[in-house]
């Protein structure tokens, strides 16, 4: 089970062609956003559809586990500072997303960020250019993107959020979704994969009575 974080920073539009698919523009410095520390959940553990949600989608991610503390770091030092990687999926209420202003309701229900199945360092793993995420639901392929694929990479993203606040050993930081994000409903199996890292697989339930 991963440590829940005390904060989990987001990058949204961090590649070109889910931005586009969504109808927006990529952003000219990273896009920056949180989900809270009591949505996550575990390999394994259950995504529960809000009522209030009509439209929920996965978003598979490679997430950056930080190791030590980042402030004001250039980005020739943040990697030093890695834990490991992960997987995480971003759960989002699309449709809720469209409407607010803010997108802490899309982002934040309970259950709305899995993390595993655990974390792994960036010496026993492929280059970080070469680092690679798939996302699948009930065994087909939805998603599948690396970081090279990425607007902002890696150690600009650690550096640049850094900058705006320190990071904190457990904090996590996702690092946005590829192309072909879609909709989940009751009964399906989302899975994201990192090569080297495994598979996150988590079951898909509407939320209790």
């Amino acid at each position: 089970m991963i440590q829940r974080p005390s904060k989990i920073i987001c990058v949204g539009r961090n590649y070109g062609a889910h931005a586009a698919e969504l109808g927006n523009v990529v952003p000219e410095r990273p896009l920056l956003f949180f989900k809270p520390p009591s949505s996550v959940i575990g390999d394994g553990d259950l995504i529960e559809l809000p009522r209030a949600s009509r439209q929920v989608e996965h978003e598979g991610e490679i997430g950056v586990v930080i190791g030590a503390t980042l402030r004001r770091a250039p980005e020739s030092a943040v990697l030093e500072a890695v834990r490991g990687i992960t997987c995480v999926n971003d759960v989002t209420a699309r449709d809720l997303q469209r409407v607010d202003d803010q997108w802490a309701r899309a982002k934040g229900f309970d259950t709305f960020c899995p993390v595993g199945p655990r974390v792994v360092e960036l010496s026993a793993l492929p280059p970080v250019e070469e680092l690679e995420v798939i996302c699948r639901v009930n065994g087909e392929e939805r998603q599948h993107g690396y970081v090279r694929d990425m607007t902002f990479g890696l150690a600009h993203i650690l550096s640049y959020v850094s900058h705006i606040m320190t990071l904190e050993p457990g904090d996590l930081v996702a690092t946005g979704t590829p192309a072909g994000v879609g909709p989940l409903g009751p009964g399906d199996r989302v899975e994201v994969e990192i090569p080297g890292v495994g598979v996150l697989s988590n079951p898909v339930v509407e939320e209790p009575s």
